[in-house]
């Protein structure tokens, strides 16, 4: 299960597997979505599945989440979705108003995102062969052609903005499906990220030097990777990272870090910094980013790691995630 957690596991079933076989310009990035030149435009392709369980949660469902999650691989990459594929894999006895339900509900996430679902595809598997119900998407944009969002692109002194606070879904998924014994709910954060992708391209133009949202494998994975492909140092602030209290705690019962925890609606943005006050006042201006902050910066050394300075004076290594604590999260 670990090869599908995002983490270390999955690089390296990707890179001594997949990209040996399958190696070619535009998926060598290994980025959220690929970058085609096509005449004067660039468009960017990204696919993604959907096997999470149980099938709703606070916050969502696997419909919404299968459109959110594409449409914010575009987003995140600088481009405006402009059509959506959708393939249902449904089990044999499937209740009929389930599905009815989960496709209706990617009607409204499409419409909310402003992206038709123009065509798809429908299968079915023998009874205890699917769980249910499992959606893939595929997304095509057109990058903005102002933005070069890169880890090439980053530069010593950059600052780390995140939208808002960290492990919402994870900790939703973990609580609908009674792992923990918590009276609070905990909704998913799920959302189109669309928003807060224009505000921050708004204000920043081209000091927006990359982004990514932090799903499987959590910011940590992701700060990682970038400290990894860029060739910098990444340092965070402990206290200005937001994490809701209950999620901390869900964290602390099972003995995991929230950095590692998915979220399904949170972007993790680098910015000039001389554009990086006026971007987080832009992301605090929107639906979905109240509570974003400037969490670290990029630094020249140590070469490829992050490093965490913590509340209590001390500095800690953020490796990327190990193992799957979380498996069947999105």
């Amino acid at each position: 299960m670990s090869h599908g957690a995002g983490g270390k596991a999955t690089h390296k079933l990707i890179e001594s597997l997949l990209l040996p076989a399958l190696d070619n310009p535009a998926l060598a990035p290994l980025s959220d979505a690929a970058i085609l030149p096509h005449g004067d435009a660039r468009l960017a392709l990204t696919t993604d599945s959907y096997v999470v369980r149980p099938l709703v949660f606070p916050g969502g469902s696997i419909g919404e989440l299968a459109v959110n999650g594409t449409v914010n691989d575009l987003a995140v990459s600088g481009a405006t979705p402009i059509g959506l594929s959708a393939a249902l894999i449904v089990e044999e006895g499937l209740d009929t108003e389930i599905l009815a339900r989960e496709v209706g509900a990617m009607g409204r996430a499409a419409e909310r995102a402003g992206v038709p679902v123009a065509t798809g595809d429908t299968k079915v598997v023998e009874r205890g062969k699917g769980d249910g119900l499992y959606v893939i998407t595929t997304g095509i944009g057109i990058v903005d052609p102002g933005l070069n969002l890169s880890s090439s692109s980053v530069r010593p002194g950059d600052r780390i903005l995140c939208s808002g606070t960290l492990g919402d879904h994870g900790a939703a998924i973990l609580i609908a499906r009674g792992d923990l014994e918590l009276e609070a709910e905990v909704p998913s954060d799920t959302r189109p990220l669309t928003p807060l992708v224009d505000a921050l391209k708004g204000v920043a133009g081209p000091g927006l030097r990359f982004m990514r949202d932090p799903t499987r494998g959590g910011a940590g994975t992701v700060l990682n990777e970038l400290a990894r492909d860029s060739g910098y140092s990444v340092a965070l602030w402990e206290e200005r990272i937001p994490i809701r209290d209950v999620v901390n705690g869900a964290c602390e019962i099972l003995g995991m870090d929230p950095l590692y925890v998915a979220n399904e609606g949170k972007l993790l943005a680098v910015v000039d910094p001389g554009r990086a006050d006026a971007a987080l006042e832009a992301l605090r201006a929107v639906e979905g980013g109240g509570e974003a902050s400037i969490i670290g910066e990029v630094r020249e050394e140590p070469a490829r790691m992050v490093l965490m300075h913590t509340q209590f004076g001390g500095t800690r290594m953020i490796d990327m995630l190990v193992g799957d604590p979380l498996p069947r999260i999105c």
